[in-house]
């Protein structure tokens, strides 16, 4: 441990200070002469014969937060250390002589290799959401260190809620909330990959922070065998819409079952049976424009005006797998929606997939959790969650709330 200091004063006349009891704080990385500091090495203070009070990290004219160990003897970095960047960390220590000591070190950071891409799916900056709305993001290709890149992942939120990373292969994590967002809640995603190990000889890139906003809380359900969808908003149904559904007798032909998410909304777009396999020439082959279509999974399913269904909506099911709408409803529900709205159907024989679009919904918590590289829930209070088992007392710099937190999340899906 570098940057050991022994801080004492002198006491009154006939006071004898015993060396043993003085206090001693230590930084790591120490102060540097030259010799730059690997960027994925953490900031550490520790203090012997008293506590750590105060840590400042600031780079750049940004402050760096951490916690702090329950005993308030160590402190350690949130995230690891931005590549090509000057540091200075100043340490306040309290020594059992009840008197307070100061130490301040300086340092670089090592210039880091090169960065493995990545892009957020979902949400936009600035968008508003549904309350069922994940945060996606995707590696240009596989990441090694997992753990590592949740330990970089932020998420802050105005009102308190309890979510966790899952990995779909090795290039994406998803994040999902426990229960729904509460509604009309402003969220902050933050990337602080900038000085980790993703992969061998790859560091995770440039930090980035994207703010959405959850809106009003939409929930729709639609039967299969009651040929209706309710669409609640805020708890308050606002309207019962007659719909059609897949005809069956074939797996594409069948609406899949269970939660979606609303994922975009195109006006118009073009449905080709090509896309699930049967082309120019295939029995049942159709290629049309339809309109005011909101995309539900990525098998190609929406709901859409169908005009031509108008006689079957809200009696039979004759559509190739749509929910079929008239043009009136359509519209309506298209202006409606939001993107990440929980869309519910029951009553079909095809189940969604979790990794069908944003079929995420369909996991248990528990089965959420095992996706996690660190198997453990966050907090996104309006301080930044740390991972819950591991929250602490933070000494300066903001820091992330106890675990005692976990109760206090949001709505239930409905």
């Amino acid at each position: 441990m570098g940057g050991v200091l022994v801080a004492g004063t002198a006491g009154c006349a006939g006071t004898k200070v015993v060396r043993g009891d003085l206090l001693e704080l230590a930084v790591s990385p120490a102060q540097s002469g030259g010799a730059a500091v690997p960027p994925d090495r953490p900031i550490s203070v520790r203090a012997k014969n008293g506590t750590v009070q105060n840590v400042t990290v600031t780079s750049a004219g940004e402050q760096m937060i951490g916690e702090a160990s329950p005993d308030r003897t160590s402190w350690r970095s949130r995230w690891t250390l931005t590549p090509s960047a000057d540091y200075q960390v100043t340490v306040t220590g309290l020594g059992r002589d009840g008197r307070t000591r100061t130490i301040t070190s300086k340092f670089r950071t090592a210039k880091a290799g090169p960065s493995l891409a990545s892009s957020l799916e979902a949400p936009n900056n600035r968008e508003t959401v549904g309350v069922g709305m994940p945060v996606i993001l995707n590696f240009a290709s596989p990441v090694s260190d997992k753990a590592a890149v949740e330990r970089g992942l932020e998420i802050q939120s105005s009102k308190p809620a309890e979510g966790a990373w899952h990995w779909f292969g090795d290039q994406t994590v998803v994040f999902r909330t426990r229960q729904y967002w509460p509604a009309h809640t402003d969220v902050t995603f933050r990337t602080h990959l900038a000085g980790v190990r993703v992969a061998k000889n790859l560091w995770g890139g440039k930090n980035q922070t994207v703010r959405f906003r959850v809106g009003d809380e939409h929930i729709s359900k639609a039967s299969a065998k009651s040929h209706y969808m309710v669409v609640m908003k805020n708890g308050r149904k606002v309207r019962r819409i007659p719909v059609s559904m897949g005809m069956g007798g074939s797996r594409e032909h069948t609406t899949t079952n269970g939660v979606h998410l609303t994922m975009e909304k195109e006006n118009p777009v073009v449905m080709d049976s090509s896309t699930t396999g049967c082309g120019p020439g295939c029995p049942g082959y159709y290629r049309q424009t339809v309109y005011s279509a909101v995309r539900i999974s990525n098998s190609g399913e929406y709901v859409h005006a169908a005009p031509w269904s108008v006689g079957s909506q809200g009696n039979s099911n004759v559509s190739h797998g749509c929910v079929n709408a008239s043009d009136e409803n359509a519209a309506w529900f298209y202006r409606f929606s939001y993107r990440g709205d929980p869309y519910t159907i029951t009553g079909t024989s095809r189940e969604l997939e979790p990794d069908n679009g944003w079929g995420y919904w369909q996991l248990s918590w528990t089965k959420w959790m095992k996706g996690s590289a660190l198997n453990k829930s966050s907090q996104t209070g309006p301080s930044a969650g740390a991972p819950a088992a591991e929250a602490g007392a933070n000494a300066g710099g903001g820091g992330a709330p106890a675990g005692s937190e976990a109760g206090a999340v949001s709505r239930p899906p409905a």
